[in-house]
């Protein structure tokens, strides 16, 4: 039997009493959904990025309605027309913006604009982040924002040569080699050797993760949040789980895998994440219109926040950018409830949560990209539907929530959330 997570502390309720923006400005998610994560070149290989987000837009019109007021019609949701813009995160996609091919594909109108965000691993937190400042500004408007990854159906990347012939390259330069341009594995050694995370420690995070992710499965945590998808290519098949929580995984086999970067190293296989292919995406506005479409509750984006560090170290962006939101709340990381990080590696997780002082059994309850996968733009809006589903389950009023993510060029975005009753 997997164990279950440690019980969290108490919440307090922190958003009590707290200062906030007027209703007609301040930000906040009522609905979230995302496509299961699969493994790069599986289940979901033959669908493009707008092919996967498209129906995560339309769900999202309904489901809006439908969290409202679980019993209404889920055809009485948000009007297309009436979405200001369709904010995307993407990180390795063709260009061509497709946050407006994906709202076309849904069925918006073209009266619709759409905005593509490129902020790497960070893209899909972003473009939320992105999406809460323009109703912060107060123009009160209804956002699709979110983030998609088809890893399968990436384009190959090339150079042009002086003569005119492409020079074909695996990624793109993400700092000048004067700032050091370290590979992802690479940069999680440096963050595991600079920060004392053992391999031990990295095996067990990871283990945990995946057990977490298939408990969390198990008991149907994941099924409000997951939205099925045709396989595509003709196919009538149907995606409906995750596919990456691995049943078989125990310590005495994560403690057979070798170092993957580095001779000697603590980085493997088993304690990095896999590159997935997956859609997520949530609606946001301010809280007076979230009232007049009836939403009964969802997350106030209370803060966010984004800081770059030492490229070489870009593990350890997540934290900083924490640490100085949390910071310019007035809070610690012991005033939050529920913690999202992406776990790109291991040893870059439990970094950043020891320099936060957020004990690692709070973090990720159910799992992380460890077992569900990594889909670049579209992680940072996955912990967002993640956290928002959770916040639900067990609603707290008050409960502050954090979603955290580090970035490739050294950088981290963080967003402080906090579960609020509407009705």
């Amino acid at each position: 039997m997997t164990p279950g997570p440690a019980a969290l502390p108490e919440p307090q309720p922190e958003l009590r009493g707290r200062r906030s923006l007027p209703e007609d400005r301040q930000p906040v998610i009522i609905a979230a959904r995302r496509t299961p994560l699969c493994r790069a070149n599986g289940a979901l290989k033959h669908l493009r990025a707008h092919e996967l987000l498209a129906p995560v837009l339309r769900s999202l019109l309904s489901s809006a309605a439908h969290e409202a007021d679980p019993g209404a019609a889920s055809e009485a949701g948000i009007a297309p027309g009436s979405v200001t813009d369709v904010v995307i995160g993407n990180a390795v996609g063709a260009g061509g913006n497709v946050a407006r091919l994906a709202a076309l594909e849904a069925g918006l109108p073209v009266s619709v604009p759409g905005v593509t965000v490129d902020r790497q691993c960070g893209s899909g937190l972003d473009a939320i982040v992105l999406a809460s400042r323009l109703v912060a500004a107060g123009d009160g408007g209804v956002y699709l924002a979110g983030g998609v990854e088809s890893i399968s159906t990436a384009p190959l990347r090339a150079h042009r040569a002086r003569d005119g012939t492409p020079e074909f390259f695996r990624r793109a330069q993400f700092a000048p080699l004067s700032h050091g341009d370290p590979d992802m594995g690479v940069a999680a050694e440096n963050v595991a050797a600079r920060f004392g995370v053992s391999r031990a420690r990295q095996d067990a995070f990871a283990l945990r993760s995946h057990r977490r992710a298939l408990a969390a499965a198990a008991a149907g945590a994941f099924d409000g949040e997951l939205l099925p998808i045709t396989a595509g290519s003709g196919s009538s098949r149907t995606v409906s789980a995750d596919n990456g929580p691995r049943p078989g995984l125990s310590a005495a086999l994560m403690a057979r895998f070798p170092p993957v970067f580095a001779a000697g190293g603590t980085v493997t296989a088993g304690n990095s994440c896999f590159d997935a292919d997956g859609a997520a995406a949530v609606v946001i506005t301010s809280v007076e219109r979230a009232r007049a479409l009836g939403a009964r509750d969802g997350l106030l984006v209370l803060g966010t926040d984004t800081a770059g560090v030492d490229p070489a170290l870009l593990g350890i962006g997540a934290a900083a950018a924490a640490e100085r939101l949390l910071t310019a709340q007035g809070l610690t990381a012991g005033n939050v409830g529920l913690v999202e990080f992406n776990e790109a590696f291991a040893a870059q997780a439990l970094a950043c949560l020891d320099q936060l002082g957020i004990n690692p059994d709070r973090a990720n309850l159910e799992g992380g990209a460890l077992a569900l996968g990594h889909a670049y733009g579209a992680s940072g809006a996955v912990l967002v539907t993640r956290l928002l589903a959770q916040a639900r389950r067990n609603p707290v009023e008050g409960q502050l929530a954090l979603a955290l993510i580090s970035i490739a060029g050294g950088m981290g975005t963080a967003a402080l959330l906090g579960y609020r009753r509407l009705s």
